[in-house]
């Protein structure tokens, strides 16, 4: 279906709760290193559960190997400097959701040398700064699947 990439994740609750939402929307998970926490870290493991153990998770050892891997895929950004909405934008299966760090977000550099359909915001009120990282990772995958139908789950439309 999809794929969901942190780039340089920090938190190990966060990347939990993203491992355990993998496991249920059917992505592909990708951790870019270097990774902020150890994969064996209690509070990683806490909030993935027993989902923990997905045969949905990558590591690239560094964001070029994470490039390299993904070649022919279209990425999009995920990030508050996004010139888009995310239910404004036509997903399609293979896609890649990139998302930052949860302190600093993506490098400015790779986010601005995609073109703007592909760079991919959350509506928030306009004195808001960001939200969660898990959080955002919901909301824009399930939209992506959301415009699949649903694929594979049981309340697949199609």
């Amino acid at each position: 279906m999809f794929h969901i990439a942190l780039y340089e994740p920090e938190i190990a609750p966060n990347t939990g709760n993203i491992m355990r939402l993998v496991a249920n929307n059917g992505c592909q998970l990708h951790l870019i290193e270097p990774l902020g926490f150890d994969l064996d870290e209690k509070k990683l493991r806490r909030a993935g559960l027993d989902y923990s153990d997905t045969q949905n998770l990558h590591r690239h050892k560094d964001f070029s190997s994470f490039l390299e891997a993904m070649q022919g895929k279209r990425i999009h950004a995920c990030t508050t400097k996004g010139s888009r909405p995310h239910d404004q934008i036509e997903f399609q299966p293979d896609d890649v959701l990139l998302f930052g760090p949860e302190t600093r977000g993506l490098p400015e550099a790779f986010i601005f040398s995609l073109p703007p359909e592909q760079r991919v915001r959350i509506p928030m009120m306009a004195n808001s700064r960001s939200l969660n990282l898990s959080n955002s990772v919901a909301i824009i995958s399930y939209e992506a699947w959301r415009q699949h139908g649903f694929a594979g789950s049981l309340d697949a439309t199609n």
